[in-house]
């Protein structure tokens, strides 16, 4: 199983408004790259949920409940949509700041490429990631 890291506005879907929902579409994924990851996602992989604008950190878990299909709400045939579960809440919410300040995470599209919205998480990252937030 591969793990994933998804991007949100907290304003606009918390990682809260999730685990309310219980489950959401995952779409309005634009970004090229973005979206070939999100083609890649297979029914039961995991994904971080990671807040963007004044919080900054990875915030909870979350598991891919179906692989990646057209986006119902697009016209484009390009964009495509995925379905996604509430899994745990992280412990601890992992800053960016911290994993800035880890040489670990040099490397990293979280540290690397600021707007990227969909990201695959390298295994080696997962585990560590994982014991930051408490989610291992």
């Amino acid at each position: 199983m591969a793990t994933f890291l998804l991007k949100t506005e907290p304003s606009e879907y918390s990682y809260g408004d999730l685990v309310r929902d219980k489950s959401t579409v995952w779409n309005g994924i634009s970004n090229a790259a973005a979206l070939i990851h999100l083609r890649s996602v297979k029914k039961g992989d995991e994904a971080f949920i990671y807040h963007t604008g004044d919080e900054r950190a990875i915030v909870g878990l979350g598991v891919f409940a179906s692989a990646a299909y057209p986006d119902p709400e697009a016209d484009d045939p390009k964009l495509v949509a995925v379905d996604l579960k509430a899994r745990r809440k992280a412990k601890r919410p992992v800053p960016l700041a911290e994993l800035k300040a880890d040489p670990r995470f040099a490397a990293f599209a979280l540290v690397r490429q600021g707007r990227l919205s969909v990201m695959p998480v390298p295994p080696d990252l997962d585990g560590v990631l994982r014991s930051l937030a408490g989610l291992d």
